[in-house]
């Protein structure tokens, strides 16, 4: 199987420190070969480690034993960690070009990317709500059936809408969206992880799932149909259920993803139980696509106090996901 590639991210962040930091646990953790993008340069100023620039991703898998191999692109002007700028910003969308473009063509067998600042982003023109909706369209995958999965240990969750105001949200959410989400879900359950059969289980949107429409007609208007729909189709759909009671031991047990509606009723539980060990994944891409599940945290770059848990579990389940796809 090919090597990995994980995108930098913002080289002021603290992408740099936690790929190096992967590498050195690759052994403890049965990591696969994997080879960074970006300029060397943001992991030279946190790391002390072995590096080996390599000239192609074929290169790595050799020189990954001894050292963290890195594909180098351009210049990032003068790196200082935590103190994010718009040259950071262009070389980690290069990155991620890169990464995208060498994961693509199958020159790598899965890509992992790194925390970007979206502030310093937007400042370059960068459109796009993140970075899972760049790699869709680089994939030629439109935005609706591209899926942001976050997944743990024990919770898998999917936010139905994601980078959205909250006002926004009754809006949004149509019949529609959430069967295109639901469909994309189901079938990454089969293909990343192996579910023969996924157990989809759909928040509501209001306090106790609507109360039978006394405080709310979305779970009636909306959340019925589609589920209705989906389970005509043969997949496992359960809801709405009321959220507050949805995510406790014996309820994460009766299902493989919980479909919900907005950002934080999906984020919050998510990183309440596994905070260090999150992991963003892309569903309904041609390629298998992970990330860390958490930001840049630029307020302890450079300290050498940055976490990687979420970075290894993210390069785990790349790898797994990638060597599952490859089998089948």
């Amino acid at each position: 199987m090919a090597p990995l590639a994980v995108s930098m991210g913002d080289p002021a962040g603290i992408g740099p420190e936690t790929i190096a930091k992967a590498w050195d646990a690759r052994a403890t953790h049965a990591l696969p070969p994997f080879f960074a993008i970006g300029d060397v340069r943001a992991i030279e100023t946190v790391w002390q480690g072995p590096i080996t620039r390599i000239a192609a991703p074929a290169e790595a898998a050799a020189a990954f034993a001894d050292a963290l191999p890195v594909l180098s692109v351009s210049d990032a002007g003068g790196i200082t960690p935590g103190q994010p700028d718009v040259d950071g910003a262009r070389c980690a969308i290069e990155s991620l070009e890169v990464a995208v473009g060498v994961t693509r063509s199958g020159a790598a067998s899965a890509l992992v990317t790194g925390p970007v600042s979206k502030v310093e982003l937007y400042r370059i023109g960068f459109t796009h709500p993140g970075q899972t909706e760049f790699v869709a369209e680089r994939c030629g995958i439109a935005r609706e059936n591209a899926v942001m999965m976050l997944a743990g240990p024990t919770l898998r969750v999917v936010p139905i809408t994601t980078h959205v105001a909250l006002a926004a949200v009754p809006q949004l959410i149509t019949v529609e969206l959430i069967l295109a989400k639901a469909r994309a879900t189901a079938r990454g359950l089969q293909r990343n992880f192996g579910i023969e059969h996924p157990r989809l289980a759909f928040a509501g949107l209001n306090p106790h799932a609507g109360e039978s429409g006394a405080i709310g007609r979305e779970e009636i208007d909306v959340l019925e149909p589609a589920i209705a729909q989906l389970v005509e189709e043969g997949i496992d759909a359960v809801g709405p259920m009321a959220a507050d009671s949805m995510f406790h031991a014996r309820a994460r047990a009766q299902y493989d993803a919980a479909m919900c509606l907005y950002h934080d009723q999906a984020l919050i539980p998510l990183k309440a139980l596994h905070f260090d060990e999150g992991v963003n994944m892309t569903l309904g891409l041609p390629i298998v696509r992970t990330s860390p599940d958490h930001g840049t945290a630029f307020g302890i770059a450079g300290t050498g106090t940055a976490e990687p848990g979420a970075m290894i579990a993210a390069i785990r389940l790349a790898g797994t996901a990638a060597a599952r796809r490859a089998s089948q």
